[in-house]
């Protein structure tokens, strides 16, 4: 799966020669433009070695309006060009405004699914699992993540001993009930970080039905070889994301970035499949 975290500092000089400061009124306006040409040749050339997307809102966000309208046709664009499309959008709130964050990023995007923090419980979530349930969309509850911090909250022992994170692995469990697709696995998955192997394998093993979106992948350290207890006896089970170390594979590679970003998602499914016993 590839990672849409698009960083102007770090695009091609042949795709930022093309749009001049001097040409938009405002930098937002310019980058919107630097980063739809980039992303759409990125998605374009990867159709062949990516099954996913996963598109950071945050990213678009931060360049306001025109910002949130490109996310919204990356979407759709990915949509077209036979992707399944992850929104990573990390959204957790009480009821009402989890409906309309649902919404939002569900119905009127069309993603094909979403991340959710789990911090407010059920009812934080509800509407996204109702959307699971009766429309076909995914859901991803951050259950261990990769950033070195997550071990302040998610590796903290309850009065049982276990770590809060086994906690709200065993409420994605039942969260997942009923949604079970026609090889066993469920439409509510759950966030676990390739940066945490031991507990990753651990994860597996005590969420047998729930697919796994696994960040951390080539930028942030995990290997392959890291993340073969993540997949299922069958090599499948789990999709490994990767942003950074495909998008700019330029800046370590000879050539033209576009042919750089394909041979680094290549390289990165033929180990993958490697490490999960499908080759």
């Amino acid at each position: 799966m590839v990672g849409l975290d698009p960083d102007y500092d770090l695009l091609p000089a042949e795709i930022t020669s093309r749009y001049p400061r001097a040409g938009y009124e405002t930098d937002a306006e310019m980058k919107v433009a630097c980063f739809r040409e980039f992303l759409s040749a990125v998605l374009d050339g990867l159709r062949s070695e990516a099954v996913a997307a996963k598109i950071q809102v945050a990213y678009f966000e931060a360049l306001g309006a025109a910002g949130y309208a490109l996310y919204q046709s990356m979407v759709s664009l990915a949509i077209e060009l036979g992707y399944v499309v992850i929104a990573d959008v990390k959204r957790g709130d009480i009821g009402s405004t989890a409906e309309a964050y649902a919404r939002a990023h569900l119905d009127v995007t069309g993603a094909d699914a979403v991340t959710v923090n789990p911090y407010f419980g059920t009812d934080g979530l509800e509407p996204f699992f109702r959307r699971a349930r009766e429309g076909g969309k995914g859901v991803f509850v951050l259950v261990k993540t990769s950033n070195p911090s997550s071990s302040e909250l998610q590796d903290l022992p309850l009065a049982s001993g276990r770590p809060v994170y086994s906690r709200v692995a065993e409420l994605v469990n039942g969260w997942g009930e009923g949604t079970e697709g026609s090889r066993g696995y469920r439409a509510v998955g759950a966030v676990v970080g390739g940066t945490h192997p031991e507990q990753g394998a651990g994860l597996r093993r005590q969420m047998p039905g729930v697919p796994l979106l696994i960040p951390g992948y080539g930028a942030q350290g995990a290997l392959a070889r890291d993340l073969a207890a993540f997949f299922d006896a069958q090599g499948t089970g789990a999709v490994v994301n990767s942003a950074r170390a495909i998008l700019y594979a330029y800046r370590r590679r000879a050539g033209d970035w576009r042919e750089a970003a394909v041979r680094e998602a290549r390289e990165m499914r033929v180990a993958l499949w490697a490490a999960a016993g499908r080759v």
